[in-house]
C-alpha cells in the first residue's frame, strides 16, 4: 500500500511506485485458478500483478477500509472482470469477508502495511505534518474517533503511553505536557499546529535528519486506527483460512509491525510448547506455517533511490503447513 510520486509509465488517474512488488509476489507464488486476497489494496499494484500470474482463471480479493482506495482499485483492476473482487472492509474482518463471498480457503495473503501515498498527499486526511489540514488520521472516514479527539481529550499520562509505545518516542513525556499546555489555552484542531507544538520540545540545534513530529504523527495514526490489533487480528485470522501450501507474505514500515509479523511466524512454526522436563507432549501443539524468509527481504538499492519510501520496508513470507 505505500506508494510514492514517479517519472516513469504510469496507470491513469494513478501515480505511484508499488514497494517490493516483484520479491512479495514471488514468494506469493501465484498460480492459474488460485484464490489470492490482498488485504490492504491500496492502489492496486500488488493487486494487477497477483492477477497477471494467477491468469487466465485466478481470483484476487481485495480489501481495503479507506472508501477512495477501494474505488481506485476498481477503476485500475475493472479490465479482469469477475476474477478482482474489491470490498471495503479491514482486513482483520477477513474471515466474515470470505464468509460472505462463499469462500473457504485461500491459496495466498498479501499485506502491505505502509501508509499510502495518497494518504499523504491528501491534506484533508490529517496524516501529514507538512501540509496543514484537520488533524484527522482515520483510514476509514467512517470510523469514530479522530487524532483531534485523542490529542485534546486524553490526559497527559495517557497520550504519554500512545505516543511511547507507538512511536516509540523518547520524549512522550515532554510532547505530552506539551499538548496539554497548548490544549489549555484552545483546541490542538490542525495538523500544522500539533507539529509545531511537537518541535517546541526539541532544541533547535542540531538540525534533526527528519522533522520532529514524525514519531508522534506515526503513534497518533497507529492509536486512532487501531493498527496494531488490527494486525494480530488480520494476521491469526489469515494463517487460519489459508489452505495447505498456501502462503502468507507481509509488508511492514516499522519495528513494532516487523515484531508482531516476526513473532507470530515463529509461534506457528513452532511445534510443541510443554516444558523440556516433560517425557511425552501433553499441549498437542503442532506447527502450521513453515518460515520462507529467513531474514526480511529488504529493497534494493535501485528501488530506494527511485522510491526512498521503500528503505524502511520488511518482507516476511511464510508457507501454511
Amino acid at each position: 500500500m505505500n506508494d510514492a510520486p514517479h517519472d516513469g509509465p504510469r496507470t491513469p488517474n494513478l501515480e505511484h511506485i508499488t514497494v517490493l512488488l516483484r520479491e512479495a509476489v514471488d514468494l506469493l507464488a501465484p498460480r492459474p485458478g488460485g484464490v489470492y486476497l490482498d488485504g490492504t489494496v491500496g492502489g492496486g499494484g500488488h493487486a494487477e500483478e497477483i492477477l497477471k500470474r494467477s491468469a487466465p482463471d485466478g481470483v484476487l480479493i481485495g480489501l481495503d477500509q479507506d472508501a477512495d482506495a477501494v474505488a481506485r482499485s476498481r477503476e485500475r483492476l475493472a479490465g479482469y472482470g469477475e476474477r478482482a473482487v474489491i470490498v471495503q472492509a479491514n482486513f482483520r474482518d477477513v474471515t466474515q469477508v470470505l464468509t460472505g463471498l462463499g469462500i473457504d480457503a485461500l491459496d495466498g495473503v498479501l499485506l502491505d502495511l505502509g501508509l499510502s501515498w495518497f494518504h499523504l498527499r491528501d491534506r484533508s486526511r490529517g496524516f501529514s505534518f507538512q501540509a496543514e489540514g484537520p488533524l484527522d488520521m482515520r483510514m476509514n472516514a467512517d470510523s469514530p474517533t479522530t487524532a483531534a479527539d485523542l490529542v485534546n481529550t486524553l490526559d497527559r499520562q495517557e497520550l504519554a503511553r500512545i505516543i511511547f509505545q507507538y512511536g516509540e518516542e523518547k520524549k512522550a513525556h515532554a510532547i505530552a505536557k506539551a499538548i496539554e499546555r497548548a490544549r489549555g489555552r484552545g483546541p490542538i484542531t490542525s495538523t500544522v499546529q500539533l507539529a509545531q507544538i511537537v518541535s517546541s520540545v526539541f532544541p533547535p540545534y542540531p538540525p534533526r535528519r527528519t522533522n520532529p513530529a514524525t514519531l508522534t504523527f506515526q503513534a497518533l495514526r497507529i492509536a486512532v486506527n487501531d493498527e496494531m490489533e488490527a494486525l494480530r487480528e488480520g494476521l491469526t485470522a489469515a494463517v487460519t483460512v489459508l489452505r495447505t501450501g498456501g502462503r502468507i507474505a507481509i509488508i511492514s514500515f516499522h519495528s513494532l509491525e516487523d515484531r508482531i509479523v516476526k513473532q507470530a511466524y515463529v509461534a506457528h512454526a513452532k511445534g510443541c510448547v510443554c516444558p523440556p522436563r516433560l517425557p511425552v507432549c501433553r499441549c498437542e501443539k503442532k506447527a502450521d506455517l513453515k518460515i520462507l524468509t529467513r531474514r526480511p527481504v529488504m529493497a534494493s538499492e535501485i528501488e530506494v533511490t527511485g522510491n526512498p519510501a521503500s528503505r524502511s520496508a520488511k518482507l516476511r513470507a511464510a508457507e501454511k503447513l
